[in-house]
């Protein structure tokens, strides 16, 4: 018998952690992730639940379910990534931001707004100018730490110093972590939800000093219409990822939902939807 590939494997226990404590089926056989108000939203879900074996068991509170499924995004990133040192070596941290409090200015990219946000404290008045959405609070958050220069002249002496002063991927210059992704987890998808995901990608790319992040959203929303408000477009979100493509696919088609599957397609073949087990190669470029 041929070996299991370690990311079906995580993908099966992800699925697993979201049957036992979140993606769950109450007594009137609607699913937790569904809209109760939408017939189609409703059966998607419903067969998609079963699809993943979502055990039986009433809708949490929406904050419940959406810090559960964030800690599972977080965990299947951590497991995932962290396995392809040999493709992308470094000192690599997969976090929640709330879990470490951290603050999208305790990132190199980011520093400067620790400053704007002491000068806006002391002058009010300019948030009226300035406003505050540039102080983001990411979900799941990957970042690297600087590199001392015994571990960047280990093949050979590269950086001594007389060069190299100002990167901040060299410890010696005393920059800060550097972040290297941005997961937005978002159990479901109303307007506003997705709308809040494209503000917030947009404020990382405009504030940023240096590189973007990769800017990225994980999703278990069943309704292709409503993925495609976050996917749908370039300029701010990189990709969004659903949690179960494979699944949701298979349940259009037999539903034989038309449009749905036509939206689905459309996602996919235009590069803008992808399935989660393809996140962490994704992270890896």
């Amino acid at each position: 018998m041929s070996p299991q590939a370690y990311f079906r494997k995580a993908r099966q226990d992800f699925h697993g952690k979201l049957c036992r404590e979140v993606l769950l089926i109450d007594s009137g056989s609607v699913a937790t992730n569904a809209d109760s108000a939408n017939p189609a939203s409703k059966e998607i879900a419903l067969i998609l639940a079963r699809k993943l074996g979502a055990s039986s068991g009433s809708r949490l509170a929406g904050q419940t379910s959406g810090g559960r499924f964030e800690h599972a995004c977080l965990e299947f990133v951590e497991a995932t990534f962290q396995k392809l040192q040999h493709i992308r070596p470094g000192r690599w941290t997969v976090a929640q931001a709330s879990g470490k409090d951290l603050q999208i200015a305790d990132f190199e990219q980011y520093s400067h707004l620790r400053e704007i946000e002491r000068i806006t404290r002391e002058h009010p008045q300019l948030r009226t100018v300035l406003g505050a959405d540039y102080f983001i609070k990411p979900d799941v958050i990957v970042f690297r730490a600087p590199e001392d220069d015994r571990v960047l002249n280990q093949e050979r002496l590269l950086v001594d110093g007389s060069c190299t002063k100002l990167a901040p991927l060299r410890k010696k210059n005393g920059g800060l972590p550097i972040l290297h992704a941005s997961v937005s987890c978002k159990w479901t998808i109303r307007s506003d939800r997705s709308q809040n995901s494209r503000s917030e990608a947009l404020n990382m790319v405009r504030n940023r000093k240096g590189h973007t992040p990769h800017i990225v959203v994980v999703t278990a929303e069943p309704l292709p219409s409503r993925l495609a408000s976050v996917a749908l477009g370039t300029g701010d979100i990189d990709c969004v990822y659903h949690f179960a493509l494979t699944e949701l696919v298979e349940t259009i088609e037999e539903l034989n939902y038309p449009d749905a599957r036509e939206m689905l397609m459309m996602l996919i073949d235009g590069k803008r939807l992808r399935d989660i087990s393809d996140l962490p190669l994704d992270l890896a470029e």
